[in-house]
């Protein structure tokens, strides 16, 4: 463990979570995923984003991470309820703990290119992403978004 880390400053065992965003970006159908190029659970597939900046608001930094994961811009519809990562060592010490606010998004055009965040991305269904590793309480998050999105995810080009 580094100074950073010793001292709650780094990601790992921190004394505080830390704030992100994400975004469920719906074309029609099926829902943007990335797969994770880093650790915590990397090659996992998740939602594109990443930690909120100081100054930043939750959708904004939702909308950055997509723009410089994948390269691709939406329009965001609603914020979705938060999921909470905690991942713990052998001996119960948070190693890692997230609370992100992911955000549900309707697709403007364009295709995703995996930037250095991802291994990966795809466009999925929920049926199809059944069968993936992905990270705690995807599918409910998805569930949530298509609702939220409705007949509004099948009117883009």
């Amino acid at each position: 463990m580094s100074a950073g880390e010793a001292d709650g400053g780094g990601r790992l065992f921190p004394t505080r979570p830390f704030v992100g965003a994400s975004i469920a970006v719906i074309r029609g159908d099926r829902v943007l995923l990335a797969a994770r190029a880093n650790e915590p659970m990397r090659g996992v597939w998740t939602l594109p984003g990443g930690l909120v900046e100081a100054g930043e608001a939750l959708a904004e930094a939702a909308l950055r991470e997509l723009s410089e994961e994948v390269g691709l811009t939406a329009e965001v519809v609603g914020v979705l309820s938060p999921t909470e990562i905690i991942v713990r060592d052998e001996a119960g010490r948070a190693r890692h703990h997230y609370v992100v606010h992911p955000h549900a998004a309707l697709w403007c055009g364009g295709e995703p290119v995996a930037g250095p965040e991802a291994l990966g991305v795809r466009w999925a269904t929920l049926g199809e992403i059944a069968g993936l590793a992905t990270t705690p309480g995807l599918i409910g998050t998805l569930q949530e978004a298509f609702a939220r999105v409705g007949d509004r995810g099948e009117a883009r080009p």
